[in-house]
């Protein structure tokens, strides 16, 4: 006889359904097979991690890039894909073995899901490469990895299947946008369909300010940006832009809320902060160190070697002590929102300087007003100069600028008598299964290429749009399908089988016979973090890698 404990008689029991990969592909076997082998129904994970191209489903046409997924079901019928550019991925088939009596399910989605998290290509990619590889160390790690992948996968599409945003969400959205107009708490409930209590309430909650102290930050951070970019004419006028009718009101809200006068306010010293790499190097090329700035180790060596007298903050305090750690230096990865604003709000800033449209903006407005800039429309000039008014040193910006156009001249001097003609020249960063190459408003050292010293894309990524794009990825394979007369690889992969392939690459029957390579015009640059800024110390430093490559005897080289 079979015992049953208490406390679990009479309860029902719980059913589960259990999921098995079954096969594995990469795109570009199945794409090769003329023939799909009949097989039984199973569900489908199609991922991309490269290249570009199109799914029809249905006869509807879905794009497909780096970070699409779809989900199918087992009822669908088979693949229609066309690819515009070698499309890297995987095509997984599972199956779902439900418990007697249930139904079961895998995961389906009408479309395919676009720009999907890093950490799905990742586990995609991982499983992959040990599909094909038994290891009897780990019996278990295709199915740990296809788990992980699965989990991801619904996690991610759970968080896109969220209903439409909540009305206050909304509303903190409208005020956003007309903070400039005359919008009173009244009516916004109004407009959210609430009472005016409620509304305030739940906008307390919600922001952790009252609406009018809301509306007052946003305005005075508007009022600040303006001051600092230089855009404000006088105070009557910048008072009716932020949304206010008189200079005289704006002024005392704004001492209320900063404790000094506009005028005092661009006056003083500012503590800044820097939450991009670009930015940091912007402010040292004026001699000034953020109280907290984001550094790869090439600009940490970069800033140790500024001149002692030009290694203060814009505050006028030594550099580093912004974050508690004595350095100044900031890793912005790996943080939760709360320790990301704790970290920031830690170094006091005056300033905030960072991308536009960075997810932690607007977060950031309690602390200090954010400028942001454009990396799609300003380039790595613009940014400088307008950080350089910011801190009220433009002039010394234009003479920066001017020494390196002089450079920049007596350069392509000596480039004309060695080259004359500049012809197309390419720039490579070779990764994990995937190399990229970039337009010049992308940095990499392709700015000064195309920019400064007159070189052309070649006709591929003309074609390609890659000045739209900005960069354009592909296969490791594909890089001979894009003969330039000049090729820079500005960083090689660390992975032992991707640097398998690239070994395969140079010794291919396609690469050998690009002119470039022919004629020994290929230049493996070592320097990959000098190259990664888009700035003006690594620009400067860009110039001089790439000068002494194309005129290594130029005393500027």
């Amino acid at each position: 006889m079979m015992l049953r404990s208490s406390a679990n008689a009479g309860r029902p029991q719980v059913q589960h359904s259990f999921y098995m990969p079954v096969r594995l592909q990469e795109l570009q076997q199945v794409l090769e097979e003329k023939h799909q082998e009949a097989a039984a129904p199973l569900y489908q994970i199609l991922i991309v991690w490269g290249g570009e191209g199109a799914l029809y489903i249905h006869n509807y046409y879905h794009e497909l890039s780096r970070g699409s997924v779809w989900l199918s079901g087992p009822s669908l019928p088979k693949l229609q894909i066309e690819q515009r550019s070698e499309l890297r991925g995987i095509l997984l088939e599972y199956s779902c073995i439900p418990t007697a009596g249930e139904a079961g399910a895998g995961l389906e989605h009408s479309a395919p899901l676009q720009h999907c998290p890093a950490v799905i290509l990742r586990l995609a990619s991982e499983l992959a490469n040990v599909w094909n590889q038994r290891d009897p160390h780990s019996p278990f790690r295709v199915q740990q990895l296809f788990t992980e992948l699965l989990a991801e996968l619904h996690k991610e599409l759970a968080s896109r299947q969220k209903p439409a945003s909540s009305w206050l969400e909304q509303a903190e959205a409208y005020v956003e946008q007309h903070y400039s107009e005359d919008i009173t708490r009244d009516q916004m409930a109004s407009r959210a369909g609430v009472s005016p209590e409620h509304f305030s309430r739940m906008f307390r909650k919600h922001t952790g300010r009252t609406f009018n102290a809301h509306l007052t930050l946003l305005r005075i951070r508007s009022a600040q940006q303006r001051l600092l970019e230089g855009t404000a004419s006088d105070l009557g006028t910048l008072a009716q832009e932020v949304g206010y009718k008189e200079g005289i009101y704006l002024s005392r809200k704004f001492k209320e809320g900063i404790g000094l006068s506009p005028t005092a306010y661009l006056r003083k010293p500012k503590r800044l902060v820097s939450l991009n790499l670009n930015h940091t190097a912007s402010l040292m090329a004026l001699g000034i160190i953020p109280e907290l700035g984001v550094y790869t180790s090439w600009l940490e060596g970069m800033r140790g070697g500024l001149q002692p007298g030009l290694r203060q903050s814009q505050s006028g305090s030594r550099s580093g002590n912004g974050n508690g750690n004595g350095n100044g230096s900031f890793n912005p990865y790996g943080h939760t929102p709360l320790t990301f604003y704790e970290a920031i709000a830690a170094a006091k800033p005056d300033v905030i300087i960072n991308y536009s449209g960075a997810e932690e903006n607007r977060r950031l407005l309690p602390l200090a007003p954010v400028i942001e800039l454009s990396i799609r429309t300003m380039n790595w000039r613009e940014q400088f100069l307008l950080i350089a008014g910011i801190v009220d040193r433009r002039l010394q910006a234009e003479e920066w600028l001017l020494q390196y156009d002089e450079r920049i001249y007596a350069i392509n001097r000596q480039l004309d008598r060695e080259l004359g003609s500049r012809g197309t020249a390419i720039v490579w960063e070779i990764g994990h299964n995937t190399a990229y190459c970039f337009s010049s408003s992308f940095g990499r050292g392709c700015q000064i290429l195309y920019d400064d010293m007159g070189f052309r894309p070649p006709a591929p990524l003309v074609e390609q749009n890659i000045t739209a794009k900005g960069f354009i990825e592909t296969g490791i394979e594909m890089l001979a399908a894009y003969p330039a007369d000049h090729i820079f690889i500005t960083g090689l992969p660390t992975y032992a089988d991707d640097k398998k392939r690239v070994q395969r690459l140079f010794q291919s029957a396609s690469w050998r016979k690009l002119d470039a390579v022919r004629e020994n015009r290929v230049h493996i640059l070592k320097e990959s973090e000098l190259f990664y800024g888009y700035d003006p110390l690594s620009s400067q430093a860009q110039l001089g890698e790439l000068a002494s490559v194309l005129a290594p005897h130029h005393k500027f080289a």
